[in-house]
């Protein structure tokens, strides 16, 4: 598979800001512009992250980013696949440079966040299975999490203990991040004593909801070398696949699995099968990567990830994060940024926040929170109803 080239880079800090989400989605795409040096009016594509919950300009994220920097005549696309919508929008845009359509484009999301955690809309939808996880079972976002830590204590004996070091772990590095929203390096005691909101998952280890933006400025390699980088990050490959029949784990909101059966297991659970194309594309395996950034909506979820993107098998995680082989220093360090523990979710530019915490670090620029030498890097998520995301980046 042909590569792109990631020319910039931009954030807008996350927090509670009260503002309006294209006010920061323009101030991550304006910090991404400057990054890589391309004027506004060079942009030939604009494709936005979709949010739901910003009225009608979010559901069109493109054409309102484009119409707030200035309409420049680019084409425009928007996508939406929940928490997975930023590297859906990164497709988009591969898919329209790999395919000669355009040179450049310009890759944003930005959400703002009601106050606690997400809820449906209101009103009564008996055929959402959204609206019904909330309303009929009472599974708040929380519950399913702590569900999940509640599977893998099970299942391979984790303990409370084990996700509280893994808040910890990441605490520590989010306090050296500038655009992480919670900058306090909480020790493990902090978040043994925050108070438990679903058992056995404490306040600390939950990911709030926050205002924030993120941005790439991407190209063709042509492009890149024309304009003097010859040398850029490269997205190396990208997956965003979809569950396969039978699915026996409960990915949230459906809240009953596949039948196995009539036809047999599958050759691997979703959220295995989410980082495998991205491996086949980038002609790069685990043992390549040199820093991840995974989906840390709890920290009894990036556990999880550690095996399903292969840095481990089933079952040795907490070995892995007890060891100390995913901290900085360590073999393969996880969220360097702080992960959404220390952002928050801003849905539509979390997986693009990962994509640029991965470009400064490939590219040496992350300060005290750098990987030595860090060449590959991977960024995973999973959004609602089946989006699955994964994207490969290298030097």
């Amino acid at each position: 598979m042909d590569e792109i080239a990631i020319l910039g880079a931009g954030m807008h800090p996350w927090g509670k800001w009260g503002r309006n989400f294209v006010e920061y989605g323009v101030t991550a795409a304006r910090e991404a512009l400057d990054d890589a040096g391309v004027p506004w009016t060079d942009v030939q594509l604009v494709s936005g992250a979709n949010t739901v919950r910003c009225g009608y300009p979010g559901y069109v994220s493109g054409s309102t980013f484009a119409h707030a920097l200035g309409f420049n005549g680019a084409q425009v696309a928007s996508s939406y696949a929940a928490c997975a919508s930023g590297v859906h929008a990164l497709q988009a845009a591969r898919t329209q440079i790999l395919s000669g359509v355009c040179d450049v484009a310009l890759v944003v999301g930005a959400d703002t966040t009601p106050k606690g955690f997400l809820a449906p809309n209101a009103g009564e939808r008996w055929d959402d299975p959204d609206w019904l996880r909330f309303k009929l079972m009472g599974v708040t976002n929380p519950t399913y999490f702590a569900l999940y830590a509640r599977r893998r204590m099970e299942l391979y004996g984790a303990t409370a203990r084990d996700f509280a070091r893994v808040k910890a772990k990441n605490a520590k590095m989010g306090a050296r991040n500038p655009n992480a929203r919670y900058k306090k390096a909480f020790t493990l005691e902090d978040v043994e004593a925050s108070p438990v909101v679903a058992s056995p998952l404490r306040l600390l280890e939950i990911c709030a909801t926050s205002d924030g933006a993120a941005a790439l400025v991407v190209s063709s390699m042509d492009y890149a070398r024309r304009h003097g980088v010859t040398d850029p990050v490269r997205v190396a490959g990208i997956s965003t696949v979809l569950p396969t029949f039978p699915e026996r784990v409960i990915e949230m909101p459906y809240l009953a699995t596949d039948s196995a059966y009539s036809v047999g297991e599958p050759d691997a659970s979703f959220r295995d099968s989410i980082p495998k194309l991205a491996y086949q594309e980038s002609g790069l395996g685990a043992d390549d990567i040199d820093v991840a950034e995974v989906y840390d909506l709890s920290s009894a979820f990036e556990l999880d990830w550690y095996e399903h993107i292969g840095l481990c098998k089933p079952g040795d995680a907490e070995k892995l994060l007890n060891d100390g082989e995913t901290t900085l220093g360590g073999r393969v360090p996880v969220n360097p940024s702080g992960g959404l523990g220390a952002f928050g979710e801003a849905v539509p530019a979390q997986a693009i926040a990962q994509l640029c915490e991965l470009t400064w670090q490939l590219r040496g620029q992350a300060g005290p929170r750098q990987v030595a030498d860090a060449r590959v890097g991977l960024s995973i998520n999973y959004g609602l109803f089946g989006h699955g995301s994964c994207a490969i980046v290298r030097r």
